[in-house]
């Protein structure tokens, strides 16, 4: 079984223009395409650059009453960039993934009834549709109070000339919570696509290979380039041991902090065979204990006023 290629497009962003955004992202997907990608992975929310003009437009509230005329006029203006997903930009990918025959995972800000979302749209090598995923921990602490979250996390069989590949979404914050990928493990996944758009530092990369080794599930995260973000770019596979048990390093690929089209080659055979004999994932859970889990109740100290359940 050959490889699967991810390339990950590390880019800086093109601010609120989406038509430049757009034009920058295929020339980026063309370029992955010509490095012999399977899927192209782009940065979170894409189509505005994941961009504010005043910091009042961050204010943490999802109340706009919250907010001063001039705050709610320039939340009001930074909503109206959501895109339709039936509309140009999506189209436009869709498009390109069909003729460079690969796998498209483009991001956006998308219009939705109510409030924005922040969602991620996996085009496949034939340019339909196969998985559309919005972020379900917005960050209702900043601007995501502006949007409205997503409801459920999913799992999509994407046609690859790898063969077919089982692959859900997260993105940026929804990382920070191990349920995330938890439920992608549980929902099939082999591989989870990560767009973000923040500071990657230790912590964070710590994260990603926890999230990988617990679950058995390869993960691919694309990162803003400088200066938007920091780059770090990343793709971990969850084999961290041999046939002997010896302990291997779960990071195929770390780009650095500038632009670029960051690639790596997942083996499949040897991943499905890891995840077959392996002892984590779903092999030896007791759900049976898990019951708090699904409690919504916040007890001190993590009572947050602006928080959505």
């Amino acid at each position: 079984m050959q490889p699967l290629r991810i390339a990950l497009l590390q880019m800086a962003g093109c601010g609120p223009d989406a038509e430049a955004a757009a034009t920058k992202g295929a020339r980026f997907c063309r370029l992955a395409r010509e490095s012999g990608a399977d899927i192209a992975l782009f940065p979170e929310m894409w189509s505005n650059g994941y961009t504010a003009t005043d910091p009042r437009v961050w204010a943490p509230t999802y109340d706009p009453l919250d907010l001063d005329a001039e705050g709610r006029r320039l939340r009001a203006e930074w909503q109206a960039q959501a895109l339709p997903l039936d509309g140009w930009f999506v189209a436009g990918f869709s498009e390109l993934a069909r003729e460079l025959e690969m796998a498209i995972a483009v991001t956006l800000l998308e219009r939705h009834p109510g409030a924005p979302r922040n969602t991620m749209v996996l085009l496949d090598r034939r340019g339909t549709v196969a998985l559309t995923y919005a972020k379900v921990h917005t960050c209702d602490f900043s601007l995501e109070a502006a949007c409205a979250p997503g409801e459920r996390f999913e799992v999509c069989l994407l046609d690859t000339a790898a063969g077919p590949v089982r692959v859900g979404a997260m993105i940026c914050y929804d990382r920070e919570f191990p349920e995330s990928a938890r439920v992608l493990m549980l929902e099939g996944a082999e591989l989870v696509l990560v767009p973000n758009a923040c500071e990657i530092e230790r912590h964070r990369r710590g994260q990603l290979r926890a999230r990988a080794f617990e679950n058995m599930v390869a993960l691919a995260m694309t990162n803003y380039a400088m200066p938007d973000a920091n780059g770090r770019s990343t793709v971990v596979s969850p084999q961290c041991f041999d046939h002997d048990a010896k302990s291997l390093d779960n990071v195929l690929v770390e780009a650095g902090n500038d632009e670029g089209v960051v690639i790596a080659d997942l083996d499949l055979a040897a991943l499905r065979d890891y995840r077959r004999r392996e002892a984590w994932g779903n092999a030896y859970r007791k759900p049976r204990a898990y019951g708090t889990l699904t409690s919504e109740e916040v007890r001190p100290p993590f009572v947050r006023p602006d928080s959505r359940r």
